[in-house]
């Protein structure tokens, strides 16, 4: 389907922008939500890929469920040993950082939701008013639930970012492996022509 796509001049943002807008169409919005959940457990990735003269990575549109640009790293024509190392561990932080983001929003707007039901019975009123408009609890109402939410999920945010942090330490530590090679090779290649 990639491939047909981009046969036809459609860009990797718009293809997915076509499948997602079928899918709306087909079941309610609601249910919507259950099917991107079920299409979007792993991170699934378009199987066309920049061929390996690429100059860039390709960047799509935002997720809907972790809010992430999924990015497809190039892969340079003579890429290293160590190139393709960084590339991986880069590619292996974006999916697991998208599987993060991807539970706690499903998380927090489940949470959410059953907070917001769960106040509206209390208050003896149902999720609609007169109008059918969906109601809304007040900024210090829902504060409650912010507090409760962030103090809930306090250790899990913490081993985030402590993973968070070991990741972008490996990375970038690579990246300066690799841009210290980089420059190595090209004297020592500067160096070899100069002597013939």
């Amino acid at each position: 389907m990639a491939v047909r796509a981009a046969a036809e001049g459609l860009t990797w943002r718009r293809l997915r922008c076509l499948r997602l807008q079928s899918v709306m169409a087909a079941v309610g919005r609601r249910e919507c939500s259950q099917v991107a959940t079920q299409q979007d457990a792993g991170p699934k990735r378009s199987k066309f890929r920049p061929a390996p003269s690429s100059t860039h990575d390709w960047i799509g549109p935002p997720n809907p469920l972790s809010n992430l640009r999924p990015v497809i790293y190039r892969v340079p024509e003579n890429e290293s040993e160590l190139e393709g190392r960084l590339r991986t561990l880069r590619q292996d932080t974006e999916d697991w950082n998208h599987r993060f983001w991807t539970k706690q929003n499903l998380s927090f707007s489940k949470d959410k939701d059953d907070f917001i039901a769960s106040q509206l019975k209390v208050q003896g009123l149902s999720e609609r008013d007169e109008q059918g408009r969906r109601r809304a609890l007040s900024s210090e109402e829902m504060a409650v639930f912010y507090k409760r939410f962030l103090d809930i999920n306090k250790e899990r945010h913490a081993n985030y970012n402590k993973e968070w942090y070991r990741r972008n330490f490996a990375i970038t530590f690579l990246m300066a492996r690799v841009a210290l090679g980089n420059l190595w090779r090209s004297v020592t290649n500067k160096h070899s022509r100069s002597q013939t």
